[in-house]
């Protein structure tokens, strides 16, 4: 059976940060809007470009995924911006 959509989504971002050491202290570097900007990368390259100052070789990854894996991978993204936004709030 496929996983569904939040599945998918939640394997991503925990590979990110578990295989790519991605993590809400790191995340924390990213408060001017970059992790938005690399989800709307992936929703629309066509429309929205790289976050200034981000690695090209991310960017070349996310550009040879599927459809579906370009989706998971803005999901991640979008929940790390909503985990590092919480935590700011919390200070």
């Amino acid at each position: 059976m496929k996983k569904t959509g939040i599945e998918l989504i939640a394997q991503e971002r925990q590979e990110q940060i578990e295989k790519h050491g991605w993590s809400l202290d790191r995340d924390q570097d990213y408060a001017d809007g970059q992790l938005k900007q690399a989800a709307l990368y992936c929703l629309a390259p066509h429309i929205f470009g790289w976050p200034n100052g981000w690695i090209i070789r991310f960017k070349d990854k996310v550009d040879n995924k599927t459809k579906i894996e370009q989706l998971t991978v803005a999901g991640a993204l979008i929940a790390a911006e909503i985990d590092r936004l919480q935590s700011e709030e919390g200070k």
